[in-house]
């Protein structure tokens, strides 16, 4: 059984101790939060489960393997290194840390000790991304083309990250997990409404060795909530609706051809092909279940998570490049392509 301790009980803190608390091989030891208010609550609900104020005594605890760290993204660094240094395993949330800088340095250090380091990517763990992540990786949508996202809402205004670092941070994930490249360049605009807050709109562009380009818009200023990708191949196509109750992905067989046929390019060169609408099955295990056992698996097994520190690295590495790109009016910006073979 690995014992997991989590620091903050705010947004997000309670959907991983309700997860971690009903996970197989894992058992909710201790939350530390600064709010007492927040750890009543987390008596009420767990008895069982030691509170403090002091995260400290979360890593004192020899019986607590693994930290799952809740907080603000300013915290990331300083709480994650010292849980490293304690000997503990490590969940952080996304994005993992303020700067690359600092997230090599956690990666480098949970190497060093031979430590798992899961970044907090659910959307990896959905059915509906790892359903289109399996169709790419079949060949099902053939050469990619495109990738297409919308992800906006009225709110919730952060003080402390743009929405780039809040929204478009999913996006980075899929991305990297759906075509299993990083991009080599980085072109972003957006703005900030009010006067001393973070940008709360963007719109990024990604380009890829491949030819595949990839655009997000993120807002937090859209009158509705829209949660929707489309991704474009040579031979079929996929819409992904998250807000969808059922059929979340549909596989579209339409697209086009050209041919440079003498006989036939007086006709039509371009040829346009309408096929079935499908939509496959998905799995229906909450990600955050699926990603907590993947976690205590790769803690018993020694395996390496899907979603390790290097690809929150690679997703803090793009959200410095689109904000660099958006202050500087979109201008270009060009990235290392320092992807591992997978």
């Amino acid at each position: 059984m690995i014992n997991i301790g989590v620091i903050g009980y705010g947004y997000w803190g309670p959907n991983l101790v309700r997860n971690f608390a009903e996970a197989s091989g894992a058992n909710i030891a201790a939350v530390a939060d600064l709010d007492p208010k927040k750890l009543e609550t987390v008596k009420r609900r767990f008895p069982a489960v030691k509170v403090t104020t002091d995260f400290q005594d979360l890593l004192k605890d020899p019986d607590i393997h693994a930290i799952a760290i809740a907080t603000p993204v300013s915290t990331h660094f300083e709480l994650g290194m010292a849980a490293l240094k304690a000997g503990k395993h490590l969940w952080l949330e996304k994005p993992m840390a303020e700067t690359s800088l600092q997230a090599q340095k956690l990666v480098a250090e949970a190497d060093k000790r031979k430590l798992v380091l899961l970044v907090d990517h659910t959307f990896i763990y959905t059915g509906a991304v790892r359903k289109m992540g399996e169709l790419i990786r079949a060949g099902e949508l053939g050469r990619i083309y495109y990738y297409d996202s919308i992800r906006v809402n009225l709110g919730l205004f952060q003080r402390d990250v743009s929405v780039i670092s809040d929204l478009a941070v999913h996006d980075f994930s899929i991305l990297d997990y759906l075509l299993g490249e990083h991009p080599i360049a980085v072109s972003a605009s957006g703005t900030n409404h009010f006067p001393g807050t973070p940008e709360n709109l963007a719109y990024i562009t990604l380009f890829y060795e491949s030819g595949t380009i990839a655009h997000t818009n993120v807002s937090w200023l859209a009158p509705v909530k829209v949660r929707q990708i489309l991704v474009g191949g040579s031979k079929k196509m996929i819409t992904y609706d998250d807000l969808e109750p059922s059929e979340k992905v549909k596989v579209y067989d339409k697209g086009i051809s050209f041919t440079d046929d003498p006989k036939q390019i007086q006709e039509m060169r371009v040829g346009y092909r309408t096929g079935d609408m499908w939509a496959p099955r998905l799995a229906t295990t909450e990600a955050l279940r699926l990603e907590g056992e993947h976690f205590v698996d790769c803690i018993v097994n020694g395996k390496v998570p899907e979603t390790d520190g290097h690809l929150g690295l690679r997703v803090v590495e793009l959200i410095e490049a689109a904000t660099s790109s958006m202050r500087g009016r979109g201008e270009t910006v060009y990235i290392q392509n320092k992807r591992k073979a997978s």
